[in-house]
């Protein structure tokens, strides 16, 4: 079986406004937020094999919030270009890419095409991932080139606001 994690970047910072889309950071509440979002699935003792991640700043640091409290080695961090704001199919190519090895992987983008590509991957109807919003999707498979459209089934959906911790 192969678990796929797919995490929206936390809320990012519009204080500059001539800095490049790709280059915003986190804002007040997104530093607040990925913490405690990592801190769920710790106490869930979700198991982290490989950590992807668009190359945008938000989406890094996002990655790297994860990382530290999830004790993944942020040098490990694979970062991907094509996911930054990638369409359903381009991420579905780059979870077909993904070394069978690794049974559970996060991947950290962006919407719209975040949402649009869990619920192609499990049938699910979720009209919107906020920002720091988590889809555990499980796939019975034993390749990640055997993920197919609707072949996977969403075990957890959680985002910040959802509940106080």
């Amino acid at each position: 079986m192969k678990t796929l994690f797919l995490v929206r970047h936390a809320k990012s910072s519009w204080d500059e406004p001539n800095l490049a889309d790709h280059d915003r950071p986190l804002n007040k509440r997104g530093k607040k937020d990925a913490p405690r979002m990592a801190k769920r699935l710790k106490e869930r003792e979700v198991l982290v094999d490989l950590m992807v991640s668009s190359t945008a700043t938000r989406a890094l640091d996002t990655c790297r919030i994860f990382a530290e409290k999830l004790k993944y080695p942020k040098k490990n961090i694979v970062e991907e270009k094509k996911l930054y704001h990638a369409s359903p199919d381009e991420m579905l190519r780059a979870v077909r890419q993904l070394p069978n090895e690794n049974e559970h992987v996060f991947l950290f983008g962006h919407n719209p095409g975040l949402t649009e590509f869990a619920n192609n991957l499990s049938g699910e109807n979720i009209m919107n991932v906020p920002t720091c919003g988590i889809v555990e999707i499980h796939f019975d498979v034993d390749t990640w080139q055997a993920v197919r459209w609707k072949s996977g089934r969403c075990v957890w959906f959680d985002f910040p606001k959802s509940k106080s911790d």
